[in-house]
């Protein structure tokens, strides 16, 4: 491969490291075709782009990202696919699916600007909520206190009036 090919291949990758707050390394042996073209169907589906890259260009991107991104060079052995994506525990439920084939197995991640390294850290992957779940939460847990005083204040309004009409129709 040419060095002009692959300082563009390098920038390119640093160009989606920049898209994409999340990516996936997962290593893709052993997948027949068919089934690589499953996965790629639903890696497309999921909006998640799949990648197959030379380990030396990923890691000559990833040290001119700007970001520490050490702890992953050592996962950066044999075939590496990465699985670029804007929500981070959607490969991880992808992966999940195929957990009991093991194959594709995780490799590392870097989700939540967090890294995560090694195939048991899947589970962990696939239950961090995304920024839209957890703004989802805490607008839920604000409502809950307000919709429990308006209910009481309505609940309250029925029965202080009950209790006004029975004293009001009450002979003296």
């Amino acid at each position: 491969m040419k060095k002009e090919l692959k300082d563009t291949i390098i920038v390119e990758l640093g160009q989606k490291l920049k898209e994409y707050p999340h990516f996936y390394l997962v290593d893709l042996t052993g997948l027949n075709a068919e089934k690589t073209s499953d996965l790629r169907r639903k890696c497309f589906k999921s909006e998640i782009k799949l990648e197959v890259v030379k380990n030396t260009l990923l890691q000559k991107a990833l040290e001119a990202s700007g970001v520490d991104f050490s702890p992953l060079y050592d996962c950066l052995k044999g075939n590496t696919a990465v699985m670029f994506t804007t929500t981070a525990n959607v490969p991880a439920k992808l992966l999940k699916e195929y957990k009991k084939e093991g194959i594709p197995a995780l490799k590392a991640a870097y989700a939540e600007e967090s890294i995560f390294v090694g195939a048991d850290r899947l589970e962990e992957l696939a239950a961090l909520k995304s920024k839209n779940e957890l703004l989802a939460d805490v607008v839920a847990l604000l409502q809950s206190p307000a919709k429990n005083v308006v209910s009481a204040l309505q609940s309250g309004a029925n029965t202080i009036h009950g209790v006004l009409k029975t004293l009001g129709e009450r002979p003296e």
